[in-house]
């Protein structure tokens, strides 16, 4: 069966919308304690516009390298350790869309022993990856777009 012009009409639309990108919002956002929570809970985006994204990140293991060509990383830890690596090479390099790079590991980075109340920031093309999670680890993520 094929699909009604509506349809694919309506399924564009939707895609369009769901890979939109909003402008920074010009007016003031707070968001409550509560919904903050719930976000930590589920490792969650807070706030996603076209200049910055806030999301309040959750870690219980180790995850894969990263390297952003356009975004520089401001991660605050607020409970937890982890080691964090940054620099140096990545190991079986991939990109996974523009100016994204996945990898398995990184040689030669420099570790970082992160804790509650640290803040370190990533500039782009910096290789970065949580080698170790000690427990549960939450942090925010501040990502500004340039």
């Amino acid at each position: 069966m094929k699909p009604t012009p509506f349809i694919a009409l309506l399924a564009l639309g939707l895609v369009s919308r769901l890979t939109a990108i909003d402008a920074p919002p010009t007016e003031v956002v707070m968001v409550d304690h509560a919904k903050m929570a719930d976000a930590f809970a589920k490792g969650l985006p807070l706030l996603l516009n076209s200049s910055y994204k806030i999301s309040a990140g959750r870690r219980v293991m180790p995850g894969i390298v990263e390297v952003h060509g356009r975004d520089t990383d401001i991660l605050i830890v607020s409970e937890g350790t982890a080691t964090f690596v940054t620099g140096g090479t990545v190991v079986e390099p991939k990109e996974t869309g523009a100016d994204e790079i996945r990898g398995t590991a990184i040689k030669g980075g420099v570790p970082h022993h992160l804790s509650k109340g640290d803040m370190i920031v990533i500039p782009p093309n910096t290789p970065h990856w949580f080698s170790e999670v000690n427990g549960t680890f939450l942090y925010y993520v501040i990502k500004v777009t340039k």
